[in-house]
């Protein structure tokens, strides 16, 4: 225990102290070997200098979670960090690859949650808080990446929760090696759901636990080579039978008594059960319930679990039934019989109690009563029966009840083995071995002698694999290392069972001779072992012996080693229940293979259990072992109180103290280059200058201190025991040192600064003074310039005044004489404009009088000569009218014809429809009679096959047996029938094929014959229509002409009625007309050239099938949007000429139509290839502007809504659309027009085009999600980079201005900028909608705020200031990149990292000891849980200040709302979970995009080109 090290005033010690272990001092004097020390709790003391330890000063308030990494690896340290880590409710701490594991005695479910196995998955060893996943997880990645077998030993004692944490480890394995989706019950399944079954039959209630487990378990999980599990298997050792019988106060029996007695009303009535406390094997204590825990609901989930193991309900009705028979064995009590030394059942009672017992284990009442009164011995002359007294009839019963518990536990293990089952074919399995701790009580029976075997069988083993990770460390760093010696405990091992003379042998032989007692048994180990170092006698006692165990002496008391260690069945009780009507009971007690003529056969318990021992040994030798060691704090079993001298012994006894003892003799002391450098470079600071090898510095330190004996290895420094004491101490008077250099500086600066303060304030008072008189000469000087300056303003006022009133009056004399000037010359220009104005009016009069006079008579002349040249006119009329009568009635004939040749075209039309109608009618008929036909030939021909084939094996197998010719004529008969008339029938149906085929054919024919007739009739109506409009021209120009000239007739009037009314201009009237002529012809050759196109063309196109035609059309289309064509106007090209191709084809209104198909099979296969980030852009780009289209056009056949009255249809003949052509109006040309603008038009959508939208609305979200998963992959790797800042040397950083880390901290974090900065640009090119961009980023910040935050969680060295002040930078970065991309398409990332803002915000504070609850959860971080904060706050330490955490008044605050809220898990929970789903809808998509940026998209330029979409134009 000495320390090496010399100790000055000052160092910090740790001190033992026989209440609680160990305690903290200050070294106040030292004289020579002894030391004063000063308690923190104000006690001196003088203790010798070998009797203490140092103590780390720098030590983490909170802990390390590695014991490694203590700079002092002693007793007192390892457990110090323990109880600081459990006061922050850390539970579990590594010692390298040792677990310990501290009982919190209060459920934590947010630390066992699946989150948080999804963590732990994959994760380093070591890289997370330690926990139990971590080592189930790095033994099942050493066996699927060396092969080898693993093995986990859970050790602990009663009450230390080894029972839980196996759980835990068989829960991860069942999820890291579970089978997704398997029918019925899996292995995993049954491997978990055996838990709750034994811990029902062989779990109990004692001092020190409420569940303790009274039997060993080792479970076997088998995998295959995938990983998967494929079987496992139970093994159990030493279950505690003499608890079925005896239990002392406060303890309980097995829990499946208390539950059988809370079990439902019908189960109680059916096994006459009642209250547990009318038991004998029950009311021993007064404990009967436990706190927390309904037995009845227990009964339930354990009776669930057993049908999930695949125990059935029959079974589980007689486990219970002999559970209840073995309550009713317990109450039967004996008396005294007739015969001397014989016991009857005592009363009522006893005969009732009997008699159930005996229904439930359906056996004899009678045999009952006589194996429990009687025995038989069998001699070589006679049988005789022996009656037991009542007390030895009592101890038959006990026994009674022991074996068939016992039997009973082992059947029940045996079944849950077959059920799961084993795979042969298991390569690789991982083994859980749950088993009890050492234990020392003050009476320690056989079960305890067990016990403690095992514990030093294990010990053995772990001494063993510790040595052998010491020494592969050792390895691993490349350093020179001589044999470390160890304690072997093997003397121990050879006391207890070494062949023969060792302590079971020994017990073994006692049990073979029926006269031996304990007596004896102790008298012959005295003999044996008088001179074993690990053996001794008591002083006062003369039967029990003391073992001196690895984790300490253990007295042992004798009396009841030969009952407990013998192994036998009474024949009586064989015999009784191997004839037990039930086949239950009697397959527990098989027919014994060799029938001994002895009463009993004997078989040693002790020498069973070496065996079983020694196979598990063997197990684990053939494993790779990995070891949890769990504590229980306290013996009252209460949260939040660790007591330090338990915890002690228990680390003790588990090992731990060996393993830090073989640890201690090598170099116990391990610290990484950069930590050492950062600790002890102040020794040597030389040596650092310019230095930037850690390795060369750490080496010349150390050579410079003078030690000796260290090792410097690849990565870190090691140091024997009391070499980092002695370091220490030097540095503490480097420290000192410098401190007092920092104190003289200090003085000095304060004089100095004392002075500086007094000189300035002489200096300012001089000033103040030299000032005050300056400033009263200032005034004076400043009062007489003042006077002059009046004196010389006011002379100045004077003579102004006096030259502006001079000034003004001679402006106003100038003023007036020239206004009246002025106006003498207006006047004079006024009245010589009036004479001109008179002069001009009286000649214009002159001369317009003139004018009418010569218009007069001109206008006489001319009326009278037009009037002769009318009557001329008029003559000529009267003789063509005449004429014009005969053109009428040619005309009338003519409409005639026209009219007839249209009569005959419709009927032509009608004709020929109904014949196409019934020739397709027949043709369906004909095409469904063939397929009938065929499919019954078909069924004819496999009939005839299965015949043939059926005759050629009754005529192979006939041979073999005999040849026997049996022939059933009538069956032949039939069958020749029917394969006549099939035969017939395929004949008739081949005849009416062809004739139906020639049918077609001729129709075929007719059709085409009767198409071109309709085609040149319609012609033919084309061109009599023409003739006819040009008739109508010409009769409509005469009619004119004659009304134009009965106007003109009328005309001839007096030239008086003329001279009233203004003249009609006829002239213009007639040009009108003749330009509405010309109007008129013009629209009529516009419409006959393309009438005449569609004619010619359509002699080629009609004969075309229209399915063809849409096929062909489909696949140009198809093959073009398949290509990148591009964006138009920010749209996609694509999108637009699909939704443009789909409106005019009417496809959303069809039926039935495939195009849909073909589209969603196009989309499926261009984004096959995932991680192209820009080929996904572009197709959701596409799929998104389709499917916003769709949304606006698309509603569903018969929705409300204002839907436009549906016009008549328009003509479908040639002859229609031309008279619609002649008729339209230059109105519907311009609403023509107006709807081309519309792109989007609603139609009435039927289900196929429903679907369509359902499916793209699938592949948008396909889509998005691809893109946003390969961001996060991409962006994963770099942020386990990003959480915790790079490593850098204190002392190179302040000498040599350089760091070791060789990345810059900023790398990283532009790493994700650049990764956001490229994506962003991708989606931008490819035109994807802003809500879409918006919601991948803000998805994807979340998913960095949920890995920054857990991994700050888990990861104590990222929960640093210097790492904080990383983090921030990076967050900082963040920001400025979403400020960039502007609020379009960043939206509200920066808000979805509101957590790791916080948290990181919270670690760069200075002075948290300063801040309140209420201001952490008010101002600082009031989005983080009670959870959150406590577990930061616990975490955080300062690797560059040392500052501390929050107050203890805090963390206490913290821990009272978390204990409020312990049983809830999802509030307990303190990791986030990552949002992997759709955060939008079509709506948004919808509402995010208007109609009219669609209006400028130009269709794809391929397609512009083909003839058949030449609609594109529009």
């Amino acid at each position: 225990m000495a320390a090496m090290a010399s100790l000055v005033v000052g160092s910090l010690v740790w001190v033992e102290d026989p209440d609680i272990a160990w305690i903290d001092g200050e070294v106040v004097e030292v004289n020579g070997e002894d030391i004063k020390v000063l308690f923190t709790s104000g006690k001196t003391v003088v203790v010798k200098a070998s009797n203490v330890y140092p103590k780390d000063a720098e030590a983490p308030s909170c802990g390390v979670d590695d014991m490694t990494k203590l700079a002092y690896l002693h007793e007192p340290g390892v457990l110090q960090n323990l109880k600081s880590r459990y006061d922050m409710n850390e539970i579990y701490t590594y010692t390298g690859n040792i677990l310990i594991a501290v009982n919190p005695f209060r459920k934590l479910p947010h630390l066992y949650d699946s989150h948080m196995m999804a963590q732990y998955k994959g994760a380093a060893f070591g890289e997370l808080s330690p926990h139990p996943f971590a080592v189930a997880d790095a033994a099942y990645r050493l066996m699927i990446n060396e092969g080898i077998s693993q093995s986990i030993l859970v050790s602990g004692e009663s009450g230390a929760g080894k029972t839980e944490s196996t759980k835990l480890l068989m829960r991860y394995l069942a999820y890291m090696g579970g089978r997704a989706a398997a029918e019925g019950r899996t292995v995993e399944q049954q491997v978990l759901e055996s838990n709750p079954v034994l811990e029902a039959f062989g779990n109990a209630k004692t001092v020190r636990n409420n569940n303790s487990s009274r039997f060993g378990k080792f479970v076997e999980i088998q995998f295959d080579r995938k990983g998967k599990i494929s079987g496992a298997a139970i093994r159990t050792y030493l279950l505690e039978r003499s608890r079925v019988c005896q239990v002392s106060d406060p303890e309980r029996n097995y829990h499946c008594f208390y539950m059988l007695c809370a079990a439902p009303p019908e189960d109680i009535q059916r096994y006459k059960l009642g209250n547990p406390r009318t038991f004998h094997y029950l009311n021993q204590s007064n404990c009967y319930e436990l706190d927390g825990i309904d037995d009845s609901k227990e009964y339930i989930a354990t009776r669930r679990a057993m049908d999930v193991v695949g125990i059935g309900s029959a079974e589980q009705d007689a486990i219970f039934r002999v559970v209840a028979a073995i309550l009713h064995l317990g109450n039967i009590e004996f008396a005294k019989g007739k015969e001397m030394d014989s016991s009857v059942p005592k009363d009522e009672k006893s005969w009732f109690h009997l008699k159930t017992a005996a229904e439930l284990l359906m056996c004899d009442e009678k045999l009952l009563e006589d194996s429990l009164c009687k025995r038989v011995i069998v001699t070589r002359d006679e049988t005789i029966t022996k009656w037991l007294d009542p007390e030895s009839a009592a101890l038959s019963r006990d026994a009674l009840a022991k074996i068939v518990y016992s039997r009973l536990f082992d059947w029940i293990v045996d079944k849950i083995n077959s059920s799961i089952g084993q795979d042969p074919d298991s390569k690789f399995l991982i083994g859980v071995l749950d088993i009890y701790g050492f234990e020392s009580f003050k009476t320690n029976s056989f079960e305890q002698f067990c016990i403690n075997l095992t514990n030093e069988k294990l010990q053995q083993h772990f001494n063993q694999h510790v040595f052998k990770m010491e020494q592969e460390e050792y390895t691993k760093e490349e350093i020179n290392w001589s044999y470390i010696e160890f304690v072997d405990n093997k003397d121990v091992l050879d006391l207890i069972e070494k062949k023969p003379g060792g302590i079971i042998a020994l017990l073994d032989e006692a049990c073979m001779f029926p006269r031996s007692t304990h007596e004896t048994f102790a008298q012959k180990l005295y003999q044996t072992f008088k001179n074993h170092k690990r053996f001794s006698k008591p002083k006062l006692s003369r039967t029990d012996f003391t073992i001196c165990h690895y984790a300490g002496d253990v007295t042992y008391q004798t009396e009841l080693f030969l009952d407990k260690n013998k192994d036998y069945v009474v024949a009586e009780h064989q015999a009784l229940l191997g004839a037990s009507k039930c086949s239950f009971v009697s397959g527990l007690f098989p027919p014994l293979a060799e029938e001994s003529s002895k009463s009993s056969k004997f078989s040693s318990i002790g020498s069973r259990f070496k065996q079983q021992l020694q196979a598990l040994l063997e197990t684990l030798s053939a494993t790779e072992p990995h070891y949890i060691r769990c504590v229980k704090p306290n013996n009252l079993l209460k949260p939040s109180i660790f007591e330090n001298k338990n915890s002690l012994q228990q680390l003790r006894c588990g090992g731990v103290m060996e393993a830090i003892r073989i640890s201690c003799a090598g170099y116990p002391t391990r610290k990484p280059f950069d930590e050492f450098v950062d600790r002890f470079g102040l020794l040597a600071p030389d040596i650092l200058d310019g230095s930037s090898d850690e390795v060369a510095a750490c080496k010349k330190l150390l050579e410079k201190v003078g030690l000796q004996g260290f090792q410097i290895g690849k990565t870190k420094v090691f140091l024997r025991a009391g070499q980092m004491a002695e370091l220490d101490t030097r540095r503490t008077e480097v420290l000192g040192r410098s401190a007092s250099i920092i104190q003289r500086k200090i003085r000095s600066y304060l004089a100095r600064r004392s002075f500086i303060v007094l000189h300035r304030s002489a200096l300012q008072i001089q000033s103040v003074c030299r000032g005050q008189l300056a400033r009263k000469v200032y005034e004076g000087l400043r009062r007489e310039a003042a006077s002059l300056r009046i004196q010389r303003d006011l002379r100045m006022h004077l003579a102004r005044k006096a030259y502006k009133e001079l000034y003004s009056s001679s402006i106003s004399i100038q003023t007036g004489m020239r206004g009246m000037v002025a106006r003498n010359e207006l006047r004079f220009k006024r009245q010589t404009r009036a004479a001109i104005i008179i002069q001009s009016q009286c000649r214009k009069y002159l001369a317009r009088l003139h004018y009418l006079k010569l218009k007069k008579a001109a206008i006489a002349t001319q009326c009278a000569w037009r009037g002769r040249l009318a009557r001329k006119e008029l003559k000529k009329l009267k003789m063509a009218a005449r004429e014009t009568g005969a053109l009428q009635a040619a005309k009338n004939k003519l409409e005639k014809q026209v009219e007839e040749l249209t009569w005959r075209l419709q009927l032509e039309k009608r004709i020929r429809v109904d014949m196409e109608e019934a020739k397709t009618h027949e043709n369906v008929k004909l095409q469904s009679a063939l397929q009938d036909m065929q499919l019954q030939f078909k069924e004819t021909k496999q009939l005839l096959a299965k015949e043939r084939e059926a005759a050629k094996r009754a005529a192979e197998v006939v041979p073999v047996i005999q040849e026997v010719p049996v022939v059933d004529h009538a069956m032949l008969g039939k069958l020749t029938s029917e394969n006549e008339k099939l035969k017939a029938m395929v004949s008739s149906l081949e005849k009416k094929i062809d004739e139906t085929e020639k049918k077609f054919e001729e129709t075929n024919k007719i059709s085409e014959e009767r198409l071109k007739q309709a085609l040149e009739a319609e012609s033919k109506i084309v061109q009599l229509k023409t003739v006819m409009h040009r008739l109508e021209e010409k009769i409509s120009d005469m009619v004119s002409e004659n009304q134009v000239l009965r106007q003109q007739t009328l005309l001839n009037s007096p030239v008086k009625k003329i001279l009233e009314h203004p003249p009609i201009p006829v002239v213009p009237n007639l040009e009108n007309g003749h330009h509405m002529d010309e109007g008129n012809k013009s629209n009529e050759l516009q419409m006959l050239t393309p009438a005449k196109k569609v004619g010619t063309e359509s002699d080629g196109k009609l004969r075309k099938s229209n399915l063809e035609r849409q096929h062909e059309n489909v696949d140009a289309l198809i093959n073009c949007v398949t290509k990148d064509i591009g964006f138009s106007h920010g749209k996609p090209t694509a999108a637009f000429t699909i939704y443009k191709c789909l409106l005019h084809w009417k496809s959303f209104e069809a039926e039935r139509t495939n195009v849909f198909d073909r589209l969603i099979q196009m989309i499926g296969s261009a984004i096959e290839n995932e991680e192209n980030n820009g080929h996904m852009a572009y197709w959701l780009s596409n799929t998104s502007a389709l499917l916003f289209l769709l949304q606006k056009s698309l509603k569903a056949a018969g929705s409300s809504g204002a839907t436009p009255s549906r016009k008549p249809p328009p003509s479908t003949s040639l002859f229609g659309r031309m008279t619609m052509g002649f008729r339209s109006s230059p109105s519907s040309n311009n609403l023509a027009a107006a709807a081309a603008l519309a792109v989007v038009r609603q139609v009435e959508a039927k289900y196929p085009a429903l679907l369509f939208k359902q499916q793209l609305a699938a592949y948008v979200e396909k889509i998005y999600g691809i893109i946003r998963d390969n961001l996060k992959k991409e962006l994963s790797s770099l942020l386990s980079l990003c959480i915790q800042a790079p490593r850098t040397s204190k002392g190179s950083v302040l000498r040599s201005g350089r760091s070791f880390g060789k990345d810059s901290p900023s790398t990283h974090w532009q790493s994700i900028i650049d990764s956001l900065n490229t994506l962003l640009s991708t989606l931008k090119e490819n035109f994807v909608p802003p809500v879409l961009i918006q919601k991948i980023f803000t998805q994807t910040f979340s998913y960095i705020n949920v890995q920054l935050f857990n991994s700050l969680l888990l990861r104590r060295e990222c929960c640093t200031f210097s790492n904080g002040e990383y983090v921030k930078a990076g967050l900082a970065e963040l920001e400025l990149w979403c400020c960039q991309a502007k609020e379009e398409y960043a939206g509200s990332s920066w808000d979805e990292l509101k957590h790791i803002r916080q948290a990181v915000g919270f670690l760069v504070i200075h002075q948290k000891y300063r801040i309140s609850y209420d201001d952490i959860t008010n101002d600082l971080c009031p989005i983080l849980s009670v959870q959150q904060l406590y577990r930061i706050c616990t975490l955080y330490w300062d690797d560059n200040y040392n500052t501390r955490s929050v107050s203890p008044d805090v963390i206490s605050s913290m821990r009272i709302l978390m204990t409020e809220d312990s049983n809830d898990a999802v509030s307990n929970s303190f990791l986030l979970d990552d949002n992997s789903s759709i955060p939008f809808s079509v709506d948004d998509l919808s509402n995010s995009l208007q109609e009219k940026d669609f209006l400028e998209v130009k269709p794809a330029e391929q397609l512009l080109e083909n003839p058949a979409f030449q609609f594109l134009h529009e």
